[in-house]
């Protein structure tokens, strides 16, 4: 997976349908490795020098189905005690770095649990896991909680112990409301348990409820993508978040395009981006905010994304479970991403560590710039009281070329994209790496 134009790819179909264009980390993962682990141990042992925002994530890698866009590290095959080893390592290995000196003490400002499924385990084992994380970990003050939602898994009873866990947001993966295209993409919901879960999510009261939609899911048309924006508006949720649909070179559709064996037509990146358009349009209409290129807020005064924003500003971020991404103190570590190793080591005492990398001032830099930009605007102060660096000189040539192509706009000491920027902005992001680092693999 390259993060590059998917026309660079090749092939018509390639030209058209294949390649992954989502940024969600700097310098890429394809640079980290097993020789920086020992930089994972030095920070883990040192207390922090500065006030750094820390968070936890949760990866809980449960599935009903494994959609076939789907190249996230997941199981559909676990049983009621397979899960309980994995959420015992899980809640042993927050434990550990509990005691560790860059750790101990401090508070969490947010909690995200990601999957996977999380709604996927029962409310027994989220009740249990979760009792071993406070002790471990305070949450006092924690200002967000966010649980993801597959609906068909959400009960009544379950989403009450959700709730009683202290989750703020609840973010449901809807993705489409046509079961056709639900069931063509391999999703394990219909749009029946949709609509039963809804009452009781706003019975039982949540201060966030996100929908999230995918543009360009396979079998997707206009008629079609405008119902399922109908309904998302028609529901009111407080924030909406919109995903191009991208084919990893992972993935069970993409082999299908690659071998020429899927027949259902699939959606260009033009087309996808046009949906996208659409969805923000008809929300804007319904009084929603753009918060970020993928993100519309009903009220952004009220409706915030604490995870996303404090990633994106260099928090200190414990990423836990199997595969899962962290970085502390300037250091990328990524834990190993297979079960049985995750398991073992774990269970042996031992950090479930599987490549690193320890990143300089000027990558965390770009780290930073790259991914604000995500939210369609950047403040040029922001970056000179934190790294001591006028950003538009910095990277001006970047600048002059995003805004000789339209995409980009100067002015006061700040810049913001174009909608059509917005649209594409992870195809601009490449603009402000070292040149070692474009065209490279990025996972």
């Amino acid at each position: 997976m390259t993060q590059a134009d998917p026309a660079a790819a090749g092939s018509k179909a390639a030209e058209s349908e294949v390649g992954s264009v989502f940024v969600s980390n700097y310098p890429p993962f394809s640079f980290w490795d097993t020789e920086g682990l020992g930089e994972v141990e030095r920070v883990l042992s040192q207390q922090p020098t500065r006030t750094t925002d820390l968070g936890l994530y949760l990866h809980i890698p449960f599935c009903r189905k494994r959609c076939k866009f789907c190249y996230f590290r997941v199981y559909t095959d676990k049983n009621f005690d397979e899960i309980g080893s994995y959420l015992e390592a899980l809640a042993t290995e927050v434990e550990a770095y509990a005691a560790q000196p860059a750790i101990a003490g401090r508070k969490l400002r947010f909690i995200y649990f990601g999957g996977g499924t999380p709604s996927y385990i029962s409310a027994k084992q989220l009740r249990v896991l979760v009792g071993r994380l406070r002790r471990a970990i305070p949450w006092d003050g924690v200002e967000e909680v966010t649980f993801e939602c597959e609906p068909g898994t959400l009960t009544r009873a379950k989403l009450e112990a959700i709730k009683e866990i202290d989750v703020t947001r609840l973010s449901l993966g809807i993705e489409n409301f046509d079961d056709e295209i639900l069931r063509v993409n391999g999703r394990a919901h219909v749009s029946n348990e949709i609509d039963r879960c809804l009452p009781w999510i706003d019975d039982i009261g949540f201060d966030q409820l996100n929908v999230d939609l995918i543009a360009g899911m396979v079998g997707e048309t206009w008629e079609k993508w405008r119902r399922s924006v109908e309904r998302t508006v028609g529901l009111a949720p407080d924030s909406v978040t919109v995903y191009q649909m991208e084919l990893p070179f992972n993935t069970r559709f993409t082999r299908s395009v690659l071998d020429g064996s899927l027949d259902t037509p699939l959606a260009d990146w033009d087309t996808k981006r046009a949906w996208h358009l659409y969805a923000i349009e008809e929300l804007e209409k319904a009084g929603y905010e753009i918060s970020s290129g993928y993100t519309m807020v009903r009220d952004r005064a009220s409706c915030r994304f604490v995870y996303r924003d404090s990633l994106w500003r260099g928090c200190d971020l414990l990423g836990t479970g199997v595969a899962s991404f962290s970085h502390l103190a300037g250091v990328h570590f990524q834990n190993v991403d297979g079960w049985g190793e995750y398991l073992a080591t774990v269970g042996d005492g031992r950090p479930p560590l599987g490549r690193a990398f320890a990143t300089s001032a000027d990558e965390r830099l770009t780290r930073e710039l790259i991914l604000q930009l995500k939210l369609g605007r950047l403040e040029g102060d922001y970056f000179q009281q934190k790294f001591g660096v006028d950003v538009f000189q910095h990277y001006s040539d970047a600048f002059e070329r995003l805004e000789n192509r339209g995409v980009l706009e100067r002015g006061n000491g700040s810049v913001r994209l174009t909608r059509d920027g917005l649209l594409s902005v992870d195809l601009l992001l490449p603009e402000f790496y070292e040149e070692k680092y474009r065209d490279a693999r990025y996972t």
